[in-house]
């Protein structure tokens, strides 16, 4: 007989969800974070720098090579989850600091209770929602922080007032000379959200790339999308090495191809936010 799996479970005060922390059934060590059914988070608390999901894997990528190596790092992360990528940057880049901004702090409790990060590491939890906590960071961060993580999910809904223009452009002050915004969402066939999202991120930032698993990319099936964005202009000289090291098969677009993706789609406004689209349950994997 299977050994039934260990879980803990916390019902969120704000939004009145439920989150969960269950082991992985395929990787030994990691836990799985859900919220509403929805997988947010993979950790493998003996092993930080191992990234399991795929959308996690290509922003590991990015933050392995756009600053040199073991450089230590300054990031703001929208969304908590289970601090999968502070815990990475706290081990790959040692001294980096995070800031860490979640709207549900039993969600973080939960995690902190059951998945806890070394204490030692310079990772701090600010509760709030995330347009509004962006403009309460400390000062000591205007231009200093060289990574910008946005990865907010309310169950399996993207918060539409955190995918406008008018939020993108809280962003650029904060960042430093290079700095980098990364992008997680999740859209349907067709990904007319995504397409609003990066004409958004196009108003704002010089540079605006879009990396995800192919059929995704392309709009044949649901699926998350990575956008990054900088504030200077052209491709960054590490694009092509994160497009290489995948996960296969990926799709990439820069330049007149993410012209292309946009067209004919407005940005996403505060004064017109198309909502985010509704995941299948075969998507969620709970058919």
């Amino acid at each position: 007989m299977a050994r039934r799996q260990t879980e803990h479970r916390s019902v969120l005060g704000r939004s009145g969800l439920t989150a969960s922390i269950t082991e992985d059934r395929f990787v030994r060590g990691g836990w799985v974070l859900s919220v509403d059914g929805v997988p947010q988070s993979q950790v493998i608390p003996d092993r930080p720098d191992a990234l399991v999901f795929e959308y996690i894997q290509r922003i590991g990528t990015i933050i392995d090579l756009f600053r040199p190596e073991k450089k230590a790092v300054s990031s703001v992360h929208l969304g908590a989850g289970a601090l999968t990528l502070p815990r990475y940057l706290s081990a790959t880049r040692p001294g980096s600091r995070s800031q860490v901004i979640e709207w549900e702090e039993d969600l973080v409790d939960l995690v902190r209770t059951h998945l806890p990060w070394d204490s030692d590491w310079s990772i701090r939890v600010r509760y709030g929602d995330a347009r509004e906590m962006v403009t309460q960071l400390p000062t000591g961060l205007q231009g200093a922080v060289d990574l910008v993580v946005v990865d907010v999910f309310s169950g399996n809904a993207t918060p539409s007032h955190l995918t406008s223009v008018e939020f993108f452009e809280l962003l650029p002050p904060l960042l430093a000379p290079g700095g980098v915004v990364t992008v997680n969402l999740v859209d349907v066939r067709g990904g007319r959200f995504a397409r609003a999202e990066a004409a958004a991120l196009q108003e704002v930032f010089g540079f605006v790339g879009i990396l995800g698993e192919s059929g995704v990319v392309k709009g044949r099936r649901t699926g998350n999308y990575i956008m990054v964005a900088t504030v200077e202009k052209g491709i960054p000289s590490w694009w092509d090495e994160v497009v290489r090291r995948g996960p296969h098969p990926t799709t990439s677009m820069t330049g007149m191809k993410v012209d292309r993706f946009v067209s004919g789609i407005s940005p996403q406004r505060d004064d017109a936010l198309m909502p985010s689209p509704e995941l299948t349950r075969s998507f969620l994997g709970t058919d």
